[in-house]
Formats: structure tokens, C-alpha cells, sequence
């Protein structure tokens, strides 16, 4: 069978990283002058990078070091597209899978959404953290405001940005179509990424199922629940 798996920050919960929108979570606490939906934007990179690079710094760069659980591990060898940008699932050994919202562990030059982008690696650890501001738009190659073909940007897709094969979604919704099974874990169906995958589930009839200790109900008739964490769940198909 032909399963594919589409995680989201519930997994990566389990490594000790915020989800987003829990009660601690990345899209529910916001910055001193801004909400999370207005900093995660391509136009605050452009009108304010000093603001936007700090805000991912001390946000997400501050868990670039924790190290995968035991469901990456688990699905190492899987069909896999994920929501989460923390570069776990590789660091799992997993060569293959979709990072649909982008690693931040990547960095690629600013410039049009449409054209291919070539990934390296973000410079995170050479950061200085004594001349924060300073040192971040160094790396990131802007003087001023980011210019298009020459300064970088986190490769993280932004609240106003489209889905582009720069983020895999033509590979991502070739992976939907072919799937006899989809098992989501640890997401609250509020992205597109999660809408499109049911969209198509419910045209081919495919079965879904849901792996969540309090899962978001979803209006198909071929779902099965599996009220539990990821790694309950892991350990069960694993006995």
C-alpha cells in the first residue's frame, strides 16, 4: 500500500519545539509591535529585514540544535510530506520527503517566487550575537533594503507567499494523487497544504486517517481516528 504521511508541528512536539498555534505557540504569542501574521511576510522582509531576521533568529533558529524523536525516525523511510520548517525529518535520515513550508536551516537568493531557487545552507551558527542586527543582515547579504538576485532569505514560506515547486507542491499533490492511504499526525488542519490533501482524498475516495490526541474533525466519510500522540501511535504499528 502506498501510504503517505503529512505531519505537522505535533510531531516535532515531541523534540521540545513550540507548535504554532498553541497556547505557547509561534502564530499565538507575537512580537513587541507586531502580530505573527503581520512579521511572517515577504513585504516585513522587505520594508523591515533588521525586524524579520531577528524575529525568525530568536523565534526558530533558537531550536536548530534539538535533534529528532522517534517518529522522524519512524518515518526515516516513509512517504512524507511535512509542514514543519526544523529540518528534523532530514536530520532523521530521510532523503526523500517534502518540506512543503521550507527548512530553516536553508537560504535562498530573494527573487521572484516563480523562478527556481537554488538552496544552501543558512548561517545561522556564524551569527554574532553580541552585534545581533548587525551580523544577521550581514549574512543575509542586505544593505539597506533586500535586493532581488543578491540578498538571501530564509528559505521559509511566508504568510503572503504562493506554494511554488521551490516548496515541492507539484511533488506534493502528484504524492496526494498516488496515495491509496493518508495519515495525517500532529496538525490542525489550518494550513492549505492540509485543505488541498483532503480536497483530493475526498475526489478519489482515498482513506484518511488522523492521528491526534484531540483530532480536528474532518468532513469525509472514510476516516479513521486515532486518538493518541505520534509516538503512541508509532509504537503501536511498530508491536
Amino acid at each position: 500500500m502506498n501510504t503517505l504521511y503529512i505531519t505537522g508541528a505535533g510531531v516535532s512536539a515531541e523534540s521540545g519545539i513550540p507548535t504554532f498555534r498553541g497556547r505557547d505557540g509561534y502564530w499565538t504569542i507575537g512580537s513587541t509591535n507586531y502580530t505573527p501574521q503581520e512579521m511572517a511576510t515577504r513585504r516585513m522582509y522587505r520594508d523591515n529585514p533588521a525586524e524579520f531576521l531577528r524575529w525568525y533568529y530568536q523565534r526558530f533558529v533558537a531550536y536548530r540544535n534539538h535533534g529528532p524523536n522517534e517518529v522522524h525516525h519512524w518515518l526515516a523511510d516513509k512517504n512524507l510530506i511535512t509542514q514543519n520548517i526544523d529540518g528534523l525529518d532530514g536530520k532523521a535520515g530521510n532523503t526523500d520527503y517534502v518540506a512543503i513550508h521550507g527548512r530553516i536551516d536553508k537560504m535562498a537568493l530573494f527573487d521572484d517566487e516563480e523562478l527556481p531557487a537554488e538552496m544552501i545552507d543558512a548561517p545561522w551558527d556564524r551569527v554574532d550575537e553580541a552585534h545581533l542586527t548587525d551580523s544577521l543582515l550581514a549574512l543575509f547579504r542586505i544593505d539597506g533594503a533586500p535586493r532581488l538576485g543578491h540578498s538571501y532569505k530564509p528559505h521559509v514560506l511566508l504568510f503572503d507567499e504562493l506554494y511554488t515547486d521551490n516548496y515541492g507542491i507539484s511533488e506534493a499533490q502528484q504524492r496526494m494523487f498516488e496515495a491509496d492511504r493518508i495519515v495525517f499526525m500532529g496538525t490542525s488542519f489550518s494550513v492549505n497544504i492540509t485543505q488541498m490533501a483532503l480536497m483530493i482524498a475526498r475526489e478519489l475516495d482515498t482513506p484518511v486517517e488522523v492521528v491526534d490526541p484531540e483530532p480536528v474533525p474532518v468532513p469525509l466519510s472514510n476516516v479513521t481516528y486515532h486518538r493518541m500522540r505520534a509516538s503512541a501511535y508509532v509504537r503501536e504499528q511498530q508491536a
